[in-house]
């Protein structure tokens, strides 16, 4: 009688344990639940179900307004790859756009990070001065620079009669371009410091210390010990600049709108001409896939190449 009466207890204390296990699982998945849901949410219905539907538009003949749809298979996708020369010049410019705004930027995102960890009086202001460009939004920024280069360069040429202001910045190809990378790498490089810069502050210094005692120069720490400890930081910052670059719409808009003569058109800038001027939603749904495509293998090999050399340091 009393084992049947142990029994009962072990069984009613098993019991009231999974219950509590329960709600208590229960109460985690809850609390998950009304923190990330609202997120996930609006994520599903902001990026995954829009993307979904611009694939499924990839493949009709849709102008953007009619409610009739007609499914033309892969022909838009034919369309862009045999009758489309300014998607490919567009995809030209904005691919030497990435390779100098990638380079330009990091290189003076981390000279400013180098220079505003040491032990400067003033370094708390001119970290808030260099980051402020990055919090200017694209479309403002690119018309300040617009008055800069057409106005105030023609007035400082004025005065001084130097060639370099006497150009015609934003109505030549060539000037056009660097025109943007300045502007786009005047922008970004403040974000990227602050990157580097948290980086750098995780470097130990009794290693740099050592190295010094050992008879190692500036530039030999800089290349040895500094640089592959923060490979990490590197990874980041060439995804996050390679993505901008290739996605610049706002400013390449303000600035030059692609002209003169769609020399400095960027990817961005044709998909929303095709898509929402010319009507053609579904070739303009077709170009955005494919980009798509094109910027994530950009930015896999640059991950993938990036953290091997972090693994190798």
């Amino acid at each position: 009688m009393k084992i049947d009466i142990d029994t009962k207890k072990a069984k009613v204390d098993t019991d009231l344990r999974r219950v509590v296990k329960n709600k208590a699982k229960t109460k985690k998945i809850l609390s998950y639940a009304a923190f990330v849901g609202p997120a996930l949410i609006f994520f599903i219905v902001i990026q995954i179900i829009p993307f979904f539907m611009g694939v499924y538009y990839s493949f009709t003949s849709w102008n953007g307004i009619s409610s009739a749809t007609e499914w033309v298979g892969f022909e838009n996708y034919k369309r862009i790859f045999t009758n489309d020369e300014r998607f490919f010049d567009s995809f030209l410019f904005t691919t030497k756009f990435m390779f100098a705004a990638v380079a330009i930027s990091n290189i003076i995102g981390f000279s400013f990070a180098l220079l505003l960890n040491s032990a400067l009086k003033t370094r708390n202001i001119l970290r808030t001065a260099f980051f402020i460009p990055n919090v200017i939004g694209g479309l403002l920024l690119g018309f300040i620079w617009q008055f800069i280069f057409v106005r105030g360069f023609a007035a400082i040429g004025e005065l001084t009669n130097l060639s370099f202001f006497q150009q015609a910045w934003l109505g030549d190809a060539k000037t056009a371009f660097w025109g943007i990378v300045i502007v786009f790498a005047w922008q970004i490089s403040g974000y990227m410091m602050v990157i580097y810069i948290a980086a750098l502050q995780g470097v130990d210094t009794s290693l740099l210390e050592a190295a010094k005692i050992d008879g190692a120069n500036a530039f030999t720490s800089l290349t040895k010990i500094i640089i592959p400890l923060i490979l990490p930081a590197f990874t980041i910052c060439f995804f996050l600049t390679i993505s901008m670059a290739f996605k610049i719409f706002d400013l390449n808009l303000s600035l030059t709108g692609g002209g003169p003569f769609n020399s400095t058109q960027s990817v961005a800038i044709n998909i929303y001409q095709e898509a929402f001027t010319n009507n053609n939603y579904g070739l303009g749904s077709a170009k955005s896939i494919l980009f798509f495509a094109i910027v994530a293998v950009f930015t896999t090999l640059q991950v993938m190449i990036t953290k091997k050399r972090e693994v190798e340091a």
